[in-house]
C-alpha cells in the first residue's frame, strides 16, 4: 500500500470535551481515499485519511471513526455531517450531501484565505480547475475526466510501474541534470508500456519520472489555461504534494501556487465540514 494513503488521524488534544452539539463533520469519500474532518466551531478537531475500500459507506463510517478515536464520541452523535465526494451518497448518518467541486473550493478558501481565485484539484479518477470569490464559493469550473492520465490515479500506477512510492515520485523525477520531453502517450495505459520502453533503453527511474511528471503538469496546465487562469492559485488534493508535478506546472504557467501548513488532501472533507458547521434543524 502506498504511504499516501495509509490510515493516518489527528487530533487536537486541547479540544477534548467539546460536547458533540458543538461538532460539525466532513466526509469525503474519493474513488483512492476517503479523508474525515471534525470541527469544533470554526476550529480543526481531528482528522483522518484512508484508501478507500470497495465498500463506500463502510468507508464513510471507518474514515469517521478514526477520525474521533480517542474522543469517547461515537459517529453518531455528530448531528452536523456532510458528505462530498466520489461516494457522497454513501455517508451514513449525512444530513446532506455536497460536490466535491463546492468543497474544495470551500476548503481551499480556509486553507490558503480569501486570496484564492483558482482551484486545482487532481482526485483519483479526474481533475478540476474551479474558479472562486473570496469566499470560496464556485463561480465556474472545468473539468477533464477523460482519461486517468492526468489523475491521482495515473500517478499511482506509474509509481507503481517503476516500483517507486508515490510519496517520493515527484522529488525523484527532480533528480535529472536535464529536462527529457514529456512522455508522448495521453493514456496511462499506453504511457506505462513507453516507461517500460524507456527503460529498456537504457533510461533511469529518475529520467523516466521526470518525462512523465513533465507530461502531467502540461495536461493539466492545459486545462487551467482552458479554465480561464485567475491568480491567486492554490492546489489541492495529493497533486500538491508532488514537487516534481507543481514545480513543472509552475514553469508553464509562469507563476508560484499558494502554500499551506495543511494537508492538501483533507481539503473535500474540510469544506464539507465547513457546510456542515451551517445547518440548522
Amino acid at each position: 500500500m502506498n504511504e499516501s494513503v495509509r490510515p493516518a488521524h489527528w487530533l487536537d488534544k486541547e479540544l477534548l470535551g467539546t460536547p458533540p452539539g458543538e461538532l460539525s463533520a466532513g466526509v469525503d469519500v474519493g474513488s483512492v481515499s476517503t479523508q474525515a474532518v471534525v470541527l469544533a466551531g470554526e476550529r480543526l478537531f481531528a482528522w483522518s485519511s484512508m484508501r478507500t475500500g470497495y465498500n463506500s459507506p463502510q468507508s464513510a463510517c471507518r474514515a469517521l471513526e478514526l477520525a474521533l478515536e480517542g474522543t469517547g464520541i461515537a459517529p453518531g452523535d455528530i448531528v452536523r455531517l456532510v458528505g462530498t465526494g466520489y461516494g457522497r451518497v454513501n455517508v451514513p448518518g449525512a444530513r446532506r450531501t455536497v460536490t466535491e467541486i463546492a468543497c474544495h473550493a470551500r476548503g481551499a478558501a480556509y486553507m490558503y484565505g480569501p486570496r484564492v481565485r483558482t482551484v486545482l484539484d487532481m482526485g483519483g479518477q479526474d481533475c478540476k480547475v474551479i474558479r472562486c470569490d473570496e469566499r470560496g464559493r464556485v463561480v465556474n469550473f472545468l473539468m477533464n475526466d477523460k482519461c486517468a492520465a492526468g489523475t491521482g490515479r495515473g500517478l499511482e500506477i506509474f509509481a507503481q510501474v517503476l516500483e517507486v512510492p508515490l510519496e517520493q515520485m515527484g522529488e525523484l523525477s527532480l533528480e535529472v541534470d536535464q529536462e527529457p520531453e514529456p512522455v508522448s502517450s495521453t493514456c496511462v495505459v499506453f504511457a506505462r508500456s513507453e516507461a517500460a520502453a524507456l527503460i529498456r533503453r537504457g533510461w533511469s527511474r529518475q529520467r523516466v519520472l521526470a518525462a512523465y511528471c513533465a507530461s502531467v503538469a502540461r495536461r493539466v496546465a492545459q486545462l487551467v489555461q482552458a479554465a480561464g487562469l485567475e491568480p491567486e492559485l492554490a492546489i489541492t488534493g495529493g497533486i500538491a504534494k508532488n514537487r516534481g508535478v507543481v514545480q513543472r506546472l509552475e514553469r508553464l504557467l509562469g507563476l508560484k501556487t499558494l502554500t499551506t501548513s495543511w494537508d492538501t488532501q483533507l481539503a473535500g472533507a474540510l469544506g464539507a465540514a465547513l457546510f456542515a458547521r451551517e445547518l440548522t434543524f
